[in-house]
């Protein structure tokens, strides 16, 4: 069972932090379930309620619930939701509410379309409860949850390479603290990470083992390093001619993920292309680059290879 990301190594509660989680395009619906008489549903439909329009008001508690669950519920994050919306299905002797929330934002809102539901029926039996003692709340449920990282996730994981171009590296006198980020983040996405090397900036040995690598079975190469504005930072010029296409997609997308984060950011340079059967990326090398990359690239990349063999984008 995964890890509970409300809790700490202690086990305390604690806020997950998605600070450097990418702001996509988020849905989730939420159904729910509120039984009553029909006798209760009669009047529901012809607005005899002493209270007045019934889902009329249950609508409107249920996108203030929704606007509010960061309130109500702990550990939820502030979020600026783009759209709220609540049906409501009446049958003879129930009323099933569904919701629908949006945003674009870091995290999902299952929990808002959640609380729509919930004080919906809440608002119905508040509203209904002077004529209807046997109502009955329940199945309230996650109907179906859309965007973030599980919006393109794919079973199929590359077989991955790791070049860190460093001289510092290369000598002994650096930790390669990049190439180990990202070793450890495609292990940890479920890919296999047989081969790793590390070459002095610069080096004629980048090319001849890339597409080595690549004859061996190779799929997604990373190179770390030599990204930068220095004399000997030639990674990108090296790899740059080897690209049978480029994707400047991943490049747009690493790029504004790190300004995001840095300013400086703008003063390094990266590369993504396809080279023969694989993609090639090339990242700068200081620790907060590798993790940004695996940050934008996983699990995203991964459908690349679907397409690459001919199946629907």
């Amino acid at each position: 069972m995964n890890e509970f990301s409300h809790l700490d190594k202690d086990g305390n509660v604690r806020m997950v932090d998605v600070t450097n989680k990418t702001a996509t395009i988020r849905t989730a619906k939420a159904a729910g379930k509120i039984t009553m008489l029909s006798e209760t549903i009669t009047a529901i439909k012809d607005n005899a309620l002493p209270k007045g329009n019934v889902l009329t008001t249950a609508k409107i508690a249920g996108i203030q619930a929704a606007k509010k669950t960061s309130d109500l519920i702990p550990m939820c994050h502030q979020l600026n939701l783009s759209f709220v919306d609540l049906d409501f299905d009446i049958q003879k002797d129930y009323i099933l509410i569904k919701s629908v929330v949006k945003t674009k934002e870091a995290t999902g809102v299952e929990m808002e379309a959640l609380s729509a539901v919930s004080i919906a029926s809440l608002a119905i039996y508040d509203m209904c409860k002077a004529v209807d003692k046997t109502m009955n709340i329940g199945e309230i449920r996650l109907v179906e949850k859309v965007g973030g990282k599980s919006d393109h996730a794919v079973e199929y994981r590359p077989k991955v390479g790791i070049i860190t171009m460093s001289d510092g590296v290369f000598s002994g006198n650096r930790e390669d603290k990049s190439g180990e980020i990202l070793k450890n983040g495609f292990k940890q996405a479920g890919c296999r990470v047989d081969h790793t090397l590390v070459l002095p900036d610069g080096a004629d040995e980048l090319e001849k083992s890339i597409r080595t690598w690549i004859d061996s079975g190779v799929e997604l190469i990373i190179t770390t390093g030599g990204t930068g504005l220095g004399l000997r930072d030639l990674t990108i010029p090296i790899v740059e001619k080897l690209f049978d296409s480029r994707l400047p997609g991943i490049e747009q997308a690493l790029h504004a993920y790190g300004r995001g984060k840095i300013a400086t950011a703008v003063l390094s340079r990266l590369a993504a292309g396809v080279v023969s059967s694989a993609v090639v990326i090339c990242l700068p090398g200081s620790p907060g680059a590798a993790t940004d990359g695996l940050n934008v690239l996983i699990p995203t990349i991964f459908h690349s290879f679907h397409m690459m063999k001919g199946e629907q984008h």
